[in-house]
């Protein structure tokens, strides 16, 4: 390491947006540190996108490594920063950072607090998604997942995870559970060709004709909602099971009911829809009727964690407005100097890796902006590299990142598979020789 002065900076995260903004910043001359909670960078690109996009995952994670490659970058991985974590924002400032960027994402999940939450067979979308991408822990948990599934959203979450159910677990239907009009939905037409040829076309032409004077009411197009719901019918692709999937529109979840602490129906109630200045609305009518589900899972977005150690206000962390270092208008500055908030941690849920990408650049620009109204430093690496080693615990660098890759893509060519992933961070662990393995 070289006794040069610069500037150094510390990133809290390393998916998309924490590992772009580490470029950008590193590219610039500052030494980065990246604190990753997780043993793989990648973050929701890693872990958030559906397990069978292989193409995809392998372009982000060949970006991914080219980043860590650069020289001007650092990688701690199975290390927490938070209130609670193995490091808090102050010790990393004790440090010596001058900056630190938050990237951790949105690590809490949105309930509606409603009665039966607590029930065996309610999830968050967020603990299914990490569970079917091993994730750890989640890959470890167990899940209830019954023959009748509901999912409370309209996006693209909903969509991936009706996908998890039809094509892997093959229950026999799939609720999505809506709680606004057919012309609102928000999932890509792409997406939904891997579940289309299990709509139930009668079911969704039920649903059409029963919600059709509803959506006149407001001056929406029914038969275009339908036909934008069925555009990706031509590029179908072949069904696997004999699983249904279908909608439940202007439907809100209301209360969830069991037996023995087991899931067994949901409540939802019908909602209409009223058009204010020029907006749309959805009002619940009073009427509820029930469902039967052994599953609901809540698609309906993220929060940040409130006990990260930042200000948290309507579930984000709070920006500094008017910011003294905007990027395109937008303010990256949390209320404690030096830090900054980029990707899902600045607004939760908002895109996948082409936003945090970009909304990691961006952070890392008013961090450079902040930067230049201090004297760079000759960055005490050693003193970092002492307080991680004193975790006690297994501490994984970017060359013990590459070891592992090796070692899963050799276990993927000998199982004959397109990719293998260890479902534990100790078997991870493992096989980076980082963790002895227990005597059986």
């Amino acid at each position: 390491m070289s006794n040069q002065e610069r500037y150094f900076v510390a990133v809290v995260g390393a998916g998309p947006a924490g590992l772009f903004g580490a470029r950008e910043l590193a590219n610039h001359g500052a030494q980065v540190a990246i604190f990753n909670r997780d043993i793989k960078p990648g973050g929701l690109a890693e872990y958030g996108i559906y397990p069978a996009k292989h193409t995809m995952k392998e372009g982000l994670r060949k970006q991914f490594r080219q980043v860590l490659d650069n020289p001007n970058i650092d990688y701690y991985a199975n290390v927490s920063v938070g209130v609670e974590g193995d490091l808090t924002l102050s010790d990393l400032q004790a440090l010596g950072f001058q900056a630190v960027l938050v990237t951790a994402g949105a690590q809490g999940t949105k309930w509606l607090g409603l009665p039966g939450e607590d029930l065996t067979g309610v999830y968050h979308a967020k603990d299914v998604v990490y569970f079917y991408n091993k994730l750890p822990p989640f890959s470890q948990k167990k899940f209830r997942f019954g023959k009748r599934v509901a999912i409370v959203g309209a996006g693209n979450v909903m969509v991936d995870l009706a996908r998890y159910f039809i094509r892997e677990m093959k229950v026999d239907e799939v609720i999505a559970v809506v709680r606004r009009g057919p012309a609102e939905v928000k999932f890509d037409k792409k997406e939904m060709e891997y579940i289309i040829a299990h709509l139930d076309i009668a079911a969704l032409d039920a649903e059409i004709a029963r919600v059709t004077p509803i959506m006149q009411a407001v001056n929406q197009d029914s038969q275009a909602a339908r036909a934008i719901i069925l555009e990706a019918q031509p590029k179908a692709v072949p069904p696997v099971s004999q699983s249904k999937f279908r909608f439940e529109f202007l439907a809100s979840p209301v209360q969830m009911y069991g037996e023995n602490g087991m899931l067994t129906r949901l409540e939802i109630e019908d909602n209409t829809l009223t058009l204010k200045d020029g907006e749309t609305k959805a009002r619940g009518t009073g009427n509820k009727r029930m469902l039967d589900v052994e599953t609901v899972i809540f698609a309906i977005g993220d929060k940040v964690d409130a006990n990260f150690g930042l200000p948290v206000e309507w579930n984000e962390f709070v920006k500094v407005d008017p910011p003294k270092y905007p990027v395109e208008g937008i303010s990256y500055e949390s209320p404690v100097d030096g830090v900054f908030v980029g990707g899902w941690s600045r607004k939760a849920s908002t895109g996948l890796v082409g936003y945090a990408r970009k909304d990691g650049t961006n952070a890392s620009k008013a961090v450079w902006e902040y930067l230049q109204t201090k004297q760079p430093i000759i960055p005490n690496m050693e003193a970092v590299s002492a307080r991680v080693k004193a975790l006690d615990k297994p501490i994984v660098l970017k060359e013990d990142i590459k070891r592992l890759e090796m070692v899963e893509a050799e276990e993927a060519k000998k199982r004959g598979l397109e990719e293998f992933k260890f479902a534990s961070n100790e078997e991870m662990l493992q096989a980076m020789g980082l963790l002895e393995a227990e005597p059986k």
